[in-house]
């Protein structure tokens, strides 16, 4: 039987893991072992930060929606309260993107909403 000869493939999976494995400090870029260990952590981080990221996303669209309705007397709470009676159906990225970019028609349903409160 013929001697399998394996330099190539282990060669091939090394440059592999150091090619995905650019950009980290130190040896955990040069050297095989170091850099596979922190590449598997890197790919966990970014598989829970994926999720993470959803999380803190609707968070930032709740604080610009609330310092945008506080502007207008109302808190957030009451503000999504009165979009559900006035039967406004907008899910909060577009709402903070409203009063990010246009407060004037942010104002228009912040009128609305108000109107349905009262």
């Amino acid at each position: 039987m013929a001697r399998v000869k394996r330099g190539v493939t282990s060669h091939a999976r090394h440059k592999k893991v150091i090619d995905a494995s650019k950009g980290f400090v130190g040896r955990s870029s040069t050297n095989y072992r170091i850099a596979l260990e922190r590449l598997e952590k890197s790919l966990q981080y970014a598989y829970r930060d994926r999720k993470v990221k959803k999380r803190e996303f609707r968070g930032l669209w709740i604080q610009r929606i609330n310092a945008a309705t506080r502007e207008h007397g109302l808190t957030y709470s009451r503000f999504i309260c009165g979009l559900k009676a006035a039967g406004i159906e907008m899910d909060r990225k577009v709402l903070s993107a409203i009063a990010f970019d246009d407060p004037a028609s942010f104002a228009v349903i912040v009128k609305k909403v108000q109107a349905a409160l009262a």
